[in-house]
């Protein structure tokens, strides 16, 4: 059972997750088609997404704790107490980077794989659409 609801849980914060991602490039490119501001655009597009990727590995923090403390499906060894330990082992799977000092283990691990995922193809649709930004708009 830990693991339906690890997996309910993991699709659900995949769909915010795409979601806050969906309308935070959504807005940049209203943004850019508003204001003509060419290079300066690029950069704004730049704090804008690292804006979003920040909100989207805090979603997943969060669900860590949410799964361990209330829904008791699993859990983050190593993370004490401090709520900063989930969003900061939440970063380390969103950019894969995955330091190993804490471990997930029953449904955190379902979770755990889900963001590693989802962050790779967040990460790489925040390059794909710099890329079309900076092709569009930096020009000389």
């Amino acid at each position: 059972m830990d693991y339906v609801s690890s997996g309910l849980l993991s699709i659900t914060l995949v769909s915010l997750c795409i979601s806050v991602h969906y309308e935070a490039l959504r807005g940049l490119e209203k943004l850019s088609q508003k204001f003509k501001l060419h290079r300066w655009m690029v950069l704004i597009t730049m704090y804008g997404l690292l804006l979003a990727h920040v909100i989207e590995i805090w979603i997943f923090g969060v669900g860590y704790m949410f799964a361990e403390r209330w829904m008791n499906i699993g859990t983050v060894t190593a993370v004490s107490a401090d709520w900063f330990d989930y969003i900061y082992y939440s970063a380390m799977v969103y950019t894969t980077v995955g330091f190993g000092d804490m471990v997930p283990q029953g449904g955190a691990r379902m979770i755990s794989s889900t963001e590693a995922l989802a962050g790779l193809a967040l990460i790489t649709w925040s390059a794909s659409f710099t890329f079309l930004q900076m092709q569009r708009l930096w020009r000389d």
